[in-house]
């Protein structure tokens, strides 16, 4: 779903959306990982009505982006949307959301990490350097996304197109929502 995300609002609002995104995205990451090793991971692996609330939550809102994106009429928009902060507040909410309370995320970190972990070393240091590099090559991962979408929004003039685009960026939010 982040990728998803981050894809179609670079497409939308170009390269100027690249650095809200990645900081969401990151962000997001961040505080999905903070929120597993404080615990929230492992009452989540426990808590089967505690998972789907939250997995629920997430449903919910990737169906309103993706009805949103699908419904947008891009003879209304222009190429280039405003840069303006809100709408870069806006870009950054979105990914720190859609990236930081998926449950999935949070239960990957409680699946991830501890395999990674040596027992004959302090633990506090371990955790920071994977969790440092997981989040550099997420940033590095969302950056590359947005920035090709970005790219390509440069050359999507015909609004025939971006409609297109829209419909199928809709599609997949919602399809991932029902994932």
């Amino acid at each position: 779903p982040t990728i998803i995300l981050v894809i179609s609002q670079a497409m939308a609002h170009g390269r100027s959306a690249v650095l809200p995104l990645v900081i969401g995205v990151t962000l997001g990451d961040f505080t999905a990982m903070t929120l597993s090793l404080l615990g929230l991971g492992a009452v989540l692996s426990s808590s089967a009505a505690l998972f789907s609330v939250l997995k629920w939550i997430g449903v919910v809102y990737l169906l309103y982006l993706g009805i949103k994106l699908w419904r947008s009429n891009p003879e209304k928009q222009e190429i280039r949307l405003s840069t303006a902060k809100a709408s870069n507040q806006s870009l950054f909410k979105g990914a720190f959301i859609v990236t930081a309370l998926n449950p999935k995320s949070i239960a990957f970190f409680v699946a991830f990490l501890p395999q990674f972990i040596s027992a004959r070393s302090e633990t506090l240091p371990q955790l920071l350097v994977l969790g440092a590099t997981f989040l550099f090559l997420a940033a590095l991962n969302a950056t590359l996304y947005a920035l090709f979408a970005g790219q390509l929004s440069d050359t999507m003039q015909n609004t025939k197109i971006r409609r297109w685009f829209n419909r199928c960026g809709g599609s997949a939010l919602i399809g991932a929502g029902f994932v």
